[in-house]
């Protein structure tokens, strides 16, 4: 495992100038199948020119999937963190109870999230697999067998919602691996979805959630770099970030 505890100086800077407290959050990110050494700072650093003051914590473990993260077995964790990212991918951890202490870990200290990509791939072998779907605030087990670029679309709802104000009709990405959405769950409201010729129906693609008063975005576009590079992936976050913080 590698562990970052990271205040850039224009955090910094922003933080003496302005007076604003900065905010503090966990990133959780390893697993198999995607570019975390790089992905971490992909996302840290394109949050904190966004949205600055932000004191980040980036713990990154290995590429197998059956890793369950100390950070979670530390007792009252999450009460360091204002806010908690998930960019990891732990499809092989069966654990029950270690899954369902996440959950709880946020819903009872009503901390935050936001969930990335392989998010929502992560713990489905658990027998409370469910308890954290209903975290994410959808269910999905596999993706598209191609990846290809992505037609994003935004929902009716996703049309009037802050998140996507810098959407300006609909986003192609460069690339993308589509995942396959079997449920929505009833607290969760769609705002943009991909069109699947493989399923002939639209998969959301990005969402929020709120579950027992906890705030969770989700936007499950994320394979690629280039993805999470694109000005809109990074403009789309921070307002999904903010929306998260109630900001």
């Amino acid at each position: 495992m590698s562990v970052f505890a990271c205040l850039g100086s224009f955090q910094a800077a922003n933080a003496q100038q302005g007076g604003a407290k900065k905010v503090r959050a966990l990133m959780v990110c390893g697993g198999c199948c995607h570019d975390y050494a790089n992905q971490k700072r992909i996302i840290s650093d394109g949050l904190s020119e966004s949205v600055g003051s932000i004191q980040w914590t980036l713990l990154e473990y290995g590429s197998e999937r059956e890793i369950q993260p100390d950070i979670y077995k530390s007792g009252q964790w999450i009460n360091d963190f204002d806010i908690v990212v998930h960019n990891e991918c732990f499809g092989g951890v069966t654990d029950g109870d270690f899954v369902q202490g996440i959950v709880d870990a946020h819903t009872e200290h009503k901390i935050p999230a936001i969930v990335i990509h392989c998010s929502m791939h992560s713990y489905r072998k658990a027998p409370t697999a469910d308890a954290w779907r209903s975290l994410l605030g959808v269910t999905s087990m596999r993706h598209e067998k191609k990846k290809h670029p992505l037609t994003v679309v935004a929902t009716d709802d996703g049309q009037s919602d802050p998140i996507l104000a810098s959407m300006n009709g609909d986003w192609q990405t460069a690339n993308g691996e589509l995942y396959i959405i079997e449920k929505v769950w009833p607290q969760t409201k769609v705002l943009a979805t991909v069109y699947s010729e493989e399923t002939k129906k639209d998969e959301p693609v990005i969402w929020k959630n709120e579950i027992k008063g906890v705030r969770v975005f989700g936007i499950s576009l994320g394979h690629h770099n280039e993805t999470m590079q694109d000005p809109q992936w990074q403009s789309i976050m921070a307002a999904g970030w903010k929306w998260s913080l109630g900001q």
